[in-house]
């Protein structure tokens, strides 16, 4: 029989809802997790398996605005905008340049690396009490460029990484064609940061980390809320079924569609949606040692279990447009140019919905309307990497524990002065 009610509704199955309903499993609550769909199944599926806990600089950065004219009309570039969406999206982009500045740009990256330190440490504990440790590899990660221009104009990037204390190691030449053979030489410089972390198969260890939850007690409801607002003790949630659920608190972690449903709170939150595209192909495509990022390029090529995947650069189209995997394909015929030996035939192409905010930081906060919700969304491309962080710092909200950090940077009304729309 369907629950009508519950301590803790999860809504969202991805990869940061099924880590908050683990996280909550030890409190001796209550916790339902809801979501129509098979867990891990949305953008967490088709994530490159990279915990980029050294990925600390925002979208929202003077280098990316630098490029962004140059890019956002390209309709196959790293970085791109169908121009019938830029009515839609103009207040969004606002945001994104005012995030950028100088006033904000260092604190952004500031509350970045305390989240990431936090990720880094908080994705150890899950997997070792979970034992899943065996999902997680050592490879790090390998960024390329194209000659020592295009290197030197990375170097802000490696002077803030060194800020934070971000390891990083410079090869050029004859050591840049052994850490990686094959890799065209056009190539001149890359960077290794060993301490990037990888996982074998994204989808797999979602799926892993909800047979866990699930095991401890978490339930699961397989439908869809189409409404969340206030109750006298907490929340209710109108399901697809037009039946109503009422929760004592709410974890709303529903990805790029969380927004929607932070309305009926009066909520008025600035997510958009990176629409992001890979192709997988057969896991013998190519000797890859480790992930390598294109970064002039906007993509990615990643060694997983399930194949190698060729994936990345950012769409800001909605959620209501239909995908155009020119771009994927776009990136694979890039990947095939940078490694001549890649085998592209037979791959199996994915386009996946990215929540962002503009200043590339998550919301991760009580609604302050109503704070039996507690928001656990906009994590953009890094979900994967700051999921178990971000359930460490919802079940201190929830449990009404001191926070791990400092939770400011991360709050809701954040937004406010810029005239948020959802």
């Amino acid at each position: 029989m369907q629950a009508s009610s519950c301590d803790i509704a999860v809504i969202g199955g991805g990869i940061i809802g099924v880590s908050c309903a683990l996280a909550l499993s030890d409190t001796g609550q209550d916790v339902l997790l809801i979501d129509p769909q098979d867990l891990s199944s949305g953008a967490s599926k088709g994530n490159a398996g990279g915990l980029a806990f050294a990925d600390i600089l925002p979208l929202a950065s003077p280098r990316i605005i630098r490029k962004a004219l140059r890019w956002l009309f390209d309709p196959l570039g790293p970085l791109s905008l169908p121009p019938a969406y830029l009515p839609r999206i103009a207040p969004w982009l606002l945001q994104l340049w005012r995030s950028s500045l100088s006033d904000r740009y260092p604190a952004n990256i500031r509350a970045q690396a305390a989240l990431m330190g936090l990720a880094e440490s908080e994705m150890r504990v899950q997997l070792e009490r979970t034992g899943l440790s065996g999902h997680l590899h050592t490879q790090g990660v390998l960024e390329v460029y194209e000659g020592y221009a295009r290197y030197q104009a990375s170097l802000d990037t490696a002077q803030w990484r060194e800020r934070y204390g971000v390891e990083t190691h410079l090869l050029q030449g004859a050591d840049l064609a052994t850490q990686q053979p094959g890799l065209s030489p056009r190539f001149t410089h890359g960077v290794l940061i060993p301490g990037w972390r990888n996982v074998a198969d994204p989808y797999a260890l979602g799926q892993a980390l909800g047979e866990q939850a699930l095991a401890r007690g978490v339930r699961r409801l397989r439908q869809a809320v189409r409404w969340l607002q206030p109750a006298p003790s907490g929340a209710q949630l109108i399901l697809e079924d037009g039946s109503q659920l009422q929760a004592r608190q709410v974890v709303l972690a529903a990805g790029a569609r969380s927004h929607l449903l932070a309305r009926g709170l009066g909520d008025r939150i600035p997510l958009e949606t990176e629409r992001g595209y890979n192709t997988t192909l057969a896991p013998d495509a190519l000797d890859l040692r480790q992930q390598v990022t294109f970064s002039d390029h906007g993509f990615v090529i990643s060694p997983l279990t399930c194949g190698i995947r060729v994936g990345g650069a950012v769409e800001l189209g909605g959620l209501d447009r239909a995908p155009d995997y020119r771009r994927a394909q776009a990136m694979l015929d890039k990947a095939k140019t940078f490694f001549p030996d890649l085998d592209t035939t037979g791959g199996t192409q994915w386009m996946g919905f990215r929540p962002s905010l503009p200043d590339s930081l998550p919301i991760i906060a009580r609604s302050p309307r109503h704070p039996a919700v507690i928001y656990a969304f906009g994590h953009g491309h890094l979900g994967l990497t700051q999921s178990a962080a971000t359930a460490r710092l919802v079940r201190d909200l929830a449990t009404q524990q001191p926070s791990a950090i400092d939770l400011q940077p991360y709050r809701v009304d954040r937004f406010s002065l810029w005239g948020a729309r959802s």
